[in-house]
């Protein structure tokens, strides 16, 4: 269950609640501080503006995926472990996709939900198992974000109640994506390793040049020859 018990919570519920009903984009800050029983001067102690009232969702989400997720079971591959993990925080999405889908309908591409978005991905992939550190960590939580963004749309236009379509399609891109990622990641481990002989190669080849270049060593002929 998403917590929004906090004062932020309450202003999220309440805005969940008028997208159920209305089109996000119709929606103003004062409609979400009169829906949620305070003023607008109390809603400015908490939020800005509405995207910023959706990262506040999105985190919560987040929190509530890490509190739910279940024990890891290091005998299931990384796939299904996050399979698990994503219908999980379809599960949680559940009471709100109406409104969600008003959000989505309504929502112009905002840079301050990036942050957020990238940290939901980083979320999931840390219930599942799964690590995010340095580049090749970076590489998978960018990869889950476009495959989650994907799958959320076939998510919000499942009516199915068992989530079939959604479930599918899913597997299929995790199929499909770790193959990908594992051609990305072995590029990235060569090239970080590559990276990190690179001192020591420069370092050979200039010793080597000035080895070459001093009299006597080496196949430099003495100057007394060359007259």
């Amino acid at each position: 269950m998403i917590e929004l018990a906090s004062p932020k919570g309450r202003l999220i519920a309440a805005a969940m609640r008028l997208a159920d009903t209305r089109p996000w984009a119709d929606i103003t800050l004062i409609d979400i501080a009169e829906a949620a029983g305070v003023s607008l001067a109390d809603l400015k102690q908490s939020i800005s503006s509405k995207p910023e009232l959706i990262a506040a969702f999105m985190t919560a989400v987040d929190d509530a995926v890490v509190k739910t997720a279940v024990a890891r079971d290091n005998t299931q591959p990384a796939r299904d472990r996050l399979f698990e993990v994503i219908m999980g925080r379809f599960d949680l999405l559940a009471p709100y996709k109406t409104a969600l889908k008003s959000i989505a309908a309504g929502r112009s591409a905002d840079p301050g939900l990036v942050r957020p978005f990238l940290a939901s991905q980083h979320w999931m992939l840390q219930a599942a198992g799964i690590g995010t550190d340095g580049a090749q960590g970076n590489m998978r939580v960018l990869g889950l974000g476009s495959l989650y963004a994907a799958i959320f749309q076939t998510w919000l236009n499942d009516d199915d109640p068992g989530m079939a379509k959604t479930m599918a399609a899913l597997d299929r891109r995790l199929r499909r994506g770790e193959q990908t990622l594992t051609t990305i990641e072995d590029t990235v481990s060569g090239v970080m390793r590559f990276a990190s002989s690179l001192p020591g190669l420069v370092s050979t080849a200039f010793g080597r040049g000035r080895n070459s270049a001093e009299p006597g060593r080496g196949d430099v002929p003495p100057a007394s020859t060359t007259m």
